[in-house]
């Protein structure tokens, strides 16, 4: 790589801790550090909720997926698209009313009001443990990309750098330095792939006639994928618009209602058709290049056989020149770092606010919870560097997070949004049927007919669970009815 791109690359990094550590003076309280003063506007928050979601796992992802299936890849975040726009409508309105009234930090927090502290406490802990895997994919998905860029670097030492940078600025300055970071990561994202990415891989592989004639008819067709994988992707991404940790923050963070409505759907938008049909595109770029022997000279040879996460990466490191290799890697990086740094804060708040502050309450010390807070931070950005070195697939690790923590949570929150006949020990049990269905199913290997995800049988046994429990379960009383209005 030649030092003008190392030079490129340097900046970005040192642009992206400088934004943390400027954020490190601003924070004065907790609710500084992981709900950015709830005074945020559409604009930032809608670019920091699709940077986050799509982020690098998806990135990296999408482009493994454009490799495999073309085109049709992009139907993964057509799911995003329906999830952001059916949470703006029924979910914001009284998630967002109800966390200026009670002054939420986190997800669980809802559950305590709806339900009781039990409940909370096992949200909070199925949660963080969701997050964590998520952040682990994100360093994952960094280290893939660095490893098939810089051939001196190593998977480990790819891993260590990007869990390095990725923890210090997001322990240093909470959620207004993600917010903002993931602002200007997800311009640089746009601009690389726009004016760099896109056309430069189209003209380097030969352009459509080339694209026609080396791959299969069905890479270039939106029919390329069967129900039950789309069913799969819809149970398992649409779900987690309800449920995710990094998207309540981003509610709690907005100044009101209208603007977090209007941030959803700016990145429902930017997740379906943008970036969907950009990631696939150039996976799919990178396979018509692994088709025609491009990546030969690097080590790798037949296209079937070579990892296709691995295809975005080879085919950035040998179309670009000089100079834009940089910036499309800054690109890239910036989406992974979006991600990693979102989920890290979320995995932080819910061990801090759910786990810990039950267990060792902090008082009034405002200074104390955020120096906590911190130190939690650095905690789980090392445990999430563990389980990166020790995994090697990125959507796979992803998809795997998602499942658990949507079969366990999705359907108490529907619960208690939307059922007035929901008690406290359907929900508690709902969590535990559910997430432990489709882990059972997936470490057992245990396969489902047609195809489909262990998800959609975690899902099936938590809501079969939660109905019978409320209808025919001891006789209680939630923690609070109803969101007012």
């Amino acid at each position: 790589m030649h030092l003008i791109d190392i030079l490129i690359f340097v900046v970005y990094f040192l642009s992206m801790l400088g934004i943390g550590f400027f954020f490190y003076r601003k924070n004065e309280n907790s609710e500084d550090y992981f709900v950015g003063g709830r005074n945020m506007g559409s604009t930032h928050i809608g670019l920091s909720v699709v940077a986050t979601d799509v982020g690098g796992g998806f990135s990296i992802g999408l482009g493994g997926l454009g490799y495999v299936m073309g085109i049709s890849g992009s139907w993964m975040l057509f799911t995003g698209l329906v999830g952001a726009w059916l949470s703006a409508v029924w979910l914001i309105p009284k998630v967002n009313r109800l966390s200026k009234k009670i002054n939420l930090l986190t997800f669980p927090q809802l559950f305590e009001y709806f339900y009781s502290p039990r409940v909370a406490l096992l949200a909070g802990i199925i949660s963080a443990i969701g997050y964590l895997g998520f952040t682990s994919s994100q360093i994952l998905a960094g280290a893939k990309l660095a490893s098939a860029t810089f051939p001196a670097l190593s998977m480990a030492q790819a891993l260590l750098i990007m869990g390095a940078i990725a923890v210090a600025y997001t322990v240093a300055g909470g959620l207004k330095a993600v917010i903002y970071t993931d602002t200007v990561q997800w311009i640089i994202l746009m601009a690389g792939l726009v004016f760099i990415g896109i056309p430069v891989g189209y003209f380097a592989v030969g352009g459509y006639s080339t694209i026609k004639e080396v791959v299969r008819p069905e890479l270039l067709s939106l029919t390329n994928i069967g129900w039950p994988t789309f069913i799969n992707w819809f149970v398992t991404i649409v779900p987690i618009w309800f449920v995710g940790m990094t998207l309540y923050q981003r509610i709690y963070a907005c100044r009101d209602e209208k603007t977090a409505q209007r941030a959803w759907y700016l990145a429902g938008l930017f997740e379906y058709p943008v970036m969907a049909f950009m990631g696939v595109l150039l996976g799919l770029f990178s396979r018509v290049a692994a088709d025609q022997g491009m990546f030969e000279h690097l080590g790798y040879g037949s296209p079937s056989s070579m990892d296709a996460e691995m295809g975005l990466p080879l085919l950035l490191r040998t179309v670009l020149p000089v100079g834009l290799t940089g910036l499309m890697l800054s690109a890239y990086f910036s989406a992974i770092m979006s991600t990693a740094d979102s989920c890290l804060m979320a995995a932080s708040g819910n061990v801090v606010t759910d786990i810990l502050e039950k267990a060792f309450p902090f008082g009034n010390d405002d200074k104390k919870v955020l120096r906590a807070s911190q130190l939690t931070t650095l905690g789980i950005g090392c445990a999430a560097l563990f389980i990166a070195m020790n995994m090697q697939n990125v959507l796979e690790l992803m998809l795997l997070s998602y499942a658990f923590m949507v079969s366990g949570l999705f359907v108490p929150v529907l619960g208690a949004m939307f059922w007035k006949r929901s008690t406290p020990t359907a929900a508690f049990w709902a969590m535990l049927v559910g997430g432990g269905t489709t882990l059972a199913l997936i470490v057992l290997k245990t396969e489902l007919p047609f195809g489909l995800d262990a998800n959609v049988a975690g899902l099936s046994a938590s809501a079969l669970c939660f109905i019978l429990i409320s209808y025919f379960g001891p006789s209680e009383r939630r923690a609070l009815a109803e969101v007012s209005g």
